[in-house]
């Protein structure tokens, strides 16, 4: 089965790695920060606006490769901080107040910048 690359701004392709790649009817939508298109922090020392703006990025990788929010199966947050969990939480509630995709959420000490404090990946598969 061939895999394809899908990129949401085609001008600032990231290097050694793609936002979203599309393999069948599976779609893996890499780790999203929470950057805007220009590549700036949205949202710093605010967990639930950096929580939004990773779910914006991670919509715009799915619609980049073919699908959409509600193609959703599986989603994995990465949390720099414990205490940051409700407002992840309420933001995920308010996209999926029911069926919403199976989630984990994950403990970590960083991310790549100490700006982040959400990174969030997901998994959809598309009928």
């Amino acid at each position: 089965m061939a895999r394809k690359t899908f990129f949401p701004n085609p001008d600032k392709k990231p290097s050694g790695f793609s936002p979203a790649t599309r393999a069948g009817n599976t779609v893996y939508v890499s780790g999203q920060v929470a950057a805007d298109a220009q590549g700036n922090v949205v949202g710093k020392g605010d967990a639930r606006a950096q929580t939004e703006q990773c779910f914006k990025n991670i919509e715009a990788a799915l619609t980049a490769a073919g699908a959409g929010m509600d193609d959703l199966t599986k989603i994995t947050c990465f949390l720099v901080n414990g205490d940051d969990y409700p407002a992840y939480a309420s933001v995920r509630l308010s996209l999926f107040p029911e069926n919403g995709p199976a989630s984990s959420t994950v403990m970590i000490s960083a991310l790549v910048s100490a700006d982040y404090l959400v990174e969030i990946e997901a998994i959809a598969v598309v009928e």
